[in-house]
């Protein structure tokens, strides 16, 4: 399994929201490139960016911040938020992204995904995220109204292959995963899955790994990391179903 360390970007910092809410935020850095050349020194094999103010905003905001982090580290970059138009996805993939997150757009035009697929192959991955098995879009401010296993059964036909699969209620919250849903989903849809959410500790990545025969392959990890109760070594080392020796 995959161990993929987050950057959240809200204005040019390097930030951890609560539960997707902006009015609980926490400032870790204002130097996102250093944070990205420190988990790659690390260990980390991807790294995962969001550009949280492009989310809320509909179009992203960061690219010259993207550019920075991509340019500066030698390991692949996935990014998301607001990316809703093939143009913001080319514009990412220019940037050197290797793989584009859609989400919003995903729900309200799926014949903009299917192109994107078509267009982009693999490197194109949704966003399903969801609060209470309910799919939550435009920055997680609003709920889209479809369960997130019949959107994930939609994607599977659109041709999508991979998503980032996200309990809006433990994102941030270090509670652990919601290990019932995620397996759900995956079993479900047939997708590949990233899992995203309320990782605190290594038994949350073990318990994951466990799910691989279910297509989950890889663990986002974002505040465990920050509040440093979790290292990359020792995510790696679960994830790889190791136990880090000191």
């Amino acid at each position: 399994m995959l161990v993929i360390p987050a950057i959240d970007l809200r204005s040019g910092k390097c930030v951890r929201l609560v539960e997707g809410r902006a009015d609980r935020e926490t400032v870790y850095s204002g130097d996102p490139v250093a944070v990205a050349l420190k988990w790659q020194a690390a260990g980390a094999r991807w790294l995962h960016v969001v550009d949280l103010d492009g989310a809320f905003r509909g179009e992203p905001v960061h690219l010259p911040v993207i550019r920075e982090i991509i340019s500066a580290v030698s390991i692949p970059v996935q990014i998301g938020g607001g990316i809703r138009e093939k143009e913001a996805v080319e514009e990412v993939i220019n940037c050197g992204a290797a793989r584009a997150i859609i989400g919003t757009v995903a729900v309200y035009n799926p014949d903009l995904v299917r192109g994107l697929t078509r267009d982009f192959g693999e490197k194109i991955v949704v966003s399903v995220d969801c609060r209470d098995g309910v799919v939550a879009v435009r920055g997680w401010e609003s709920l889209a109204g479809i369960r997130a296993t019949t959107f994930g059964r939609q994607l599977k036909k659109f041709g999508v292959a991979r998503v980032v699969f996200t309990d809006i209620r433990r994102d941030g919250t270090l509670m652990g995963p919601n290990l019932s849903a995620v397996a759900d989903f995956a079993r479900e849809t047939g997708l590949k899955v990233i899992a995203s959410g309320g990782v605190s500790r290594a038994e949350d990545i073990r318990e994951l790994r466990k799910l691989e025969e279910s297509g989950v392959e890889a663990v986002i990890i974002g505040k465990a990391l920050y509040d440093g109760r979790l290292t990359i070594q020792e995510a790696i080392a679960a994830a790889d179903g190791e136990k880090l020796v000191s």
